[in-house]
């Protein structure tokens, strides 16, 4: 397979025999679960359950044995009942119309029973692979373990790309049958053609609270793009770099000398570079303070900046009008107080009702592009945050390199 920009290639389900083979298939049913009415855990939010469902129904049509691998939470090598895969298991099953079975660990008696016995376009489900403490480990055994079940591999986890975990790398370093499922080339297609978009009209969104978690993908973006457009309290990082008053406003002190070096370095290379001036403060960390509109660069004593203000808003979507591609990673302010949502509210809507090509990752971004209600305007939504930054830092993602995927120059 190639992107439409011809520059990436990875081997696609679509491009290996099914039929009656036992298939494993790594998926992020990642989900939040919260407690139900009778106390046991249902599925919060079925978003990643939903975006797998094409791969799955793929596999079973073409008679696939299908056999299901995920994480779920973090129960670092324990079994965990509240983070059981069966709640995901139960909501598959409803997209479905048919059993999904689920096996009582990730490997075991049980687990290769129910595989052998599968027929062709039955489902099954292993629990949760993070109850084994191998799984974070790439330990070589659990490897040895998943690949024994199956006669191909297809990871359809974008999400976890970045990880070399044994039910991304390991096993699939092992199964000589694999490729991406169809989420996959989908991610990999869309952040390829944002990696080699045209500088011209390439502009980058950046946000969150940290310069130090985005240094690497500003360093390779600067190479890339037009213009950069900086929110979130990574924003004060670079605006007293800059010389400015920035209040009681987040500051990474430490990264003052990395904020100068960006600047410079957009400067030599004619990247503009777009901080707010005006900002939304309040005087302390909280939902409940009052919310106050700065109308200039500098921040007074005592205030700290928590959004961009209403003339970056118009200043910053003015911008993305003029955009052919559009990469967005990262909330312009504490987007989980609503009164300081609106600045990355006015960045979802800019990008959703502009014309370029766009791409956006992260969950606060994912999130407010959605209750924009203009999801369906943003060419690809990623359903990988840390994956998809990793990816645009030009990085080798070891999910993706077991695949056999290359990146030609």
């Amino acid at each position: 397979m190639s992107s439409r920009s011809g520059k990436e290639s990875l081997p696609s389900i679509k491009d290996l025999d099914l039929a009656g083979r036992r298939l494993l298939m790594r998926v992020d049913f990642n989900v939040p679960l919260k407690a139900g009415d009778g106390g046991s855990m249902v599925v919060a939010d079925d978003s990643r359950i939903r975006a797998a469902l094409p791969t799955i129904r793929y596999a079973i049509e073409q008679g696939a044995k299908v056999i299901l691998a995920s994480h779920c939470g973090r129960p670092k090598g324990k079994v965990v009942p509240e983070m059981s895969l069966a709640p995901a298991g139960g909501v598959l099953a409803g997209h479905l119309g048919q059993d999904v079975l689920l096996a009582d660990g990730p490997i075991g008696d049980a687990a290769t029973k129910l595989a052998r016995d599968l027929r062709d376009g039955q489902v099954m489900m292993l629990e949760n692979m993070r109850f084994h403490a191998g799984e974070t480990k790439n330990d070589d055994g659990l490897s040895k373990a998943l690949a024994a079940l199956a006669d191909v591999y297809v990871n359809d986890a974008f999400g976890t790309a970045h990880r070399a975990h044994a039910s991304t790398a390991g096993v699939a370093a092992l199964i000589k049958q694999k490729g991406a499922g169809l989420l996959m080339m989908r991610e990999v297609e869309a952040l390829g053609r944002i990696l080699n978009a045209p500088k011209t009209g390439f502009v980058a969104v950046l946000g969150g609270a940290k310069v130090s978690d985005k240094i690497a993908v500003i360093q390779n973006l600067l190479n890339k793009v037009e213009a950069l457009v900086i929110g979130g309290a990574m924003a004060y990082t670079f605006l007293q770099a800059q010389g400015h008053d920035v209040g009681n406003s987040r500051v990474e002190e430490a990264h003052l000398v990395t904020a100068r070096d960006v600047l410079s370095a957009a400067k030599r290379k004619g990247v503009e570079v777009l901080l707010p001036v005006d900002h939304a403060v309040a005087t302390e960390f909280s939902a409940d303070a009052p919310r106050k509109v700065v109308h200039e660069v500098e921040i007074p004593s005592g205030q700290m900046a928590l959004d961009i203000g209403p003339e970056t808003q118009r200043h910053y979507a003015a911008r993305l009008a003029l955009a052919k591609t559009v990469f967005w990673n990262g909330p312009m302010g504490v987007f989980e107080f609503d009164a300081f949502a609106e600045g990355t509210r006015a960045v979802a809507n800019a990008i959703a009702n502009g014309k370029a090509f766009s791409v956006v990752g992260g969950g606060d971004s994912v999130r407010a592009v959605n209750e924009s209600g203009k999801a369906d305007q943003i060419s690809h939504i990623s359903t990988g945050g840390g994956a998809s930054l990793e990816f645009i830092e030009g990085r080798a993602l070891p999910g993706l390199v077991a695949l056999g995927h290359r990146r030609h120059s």
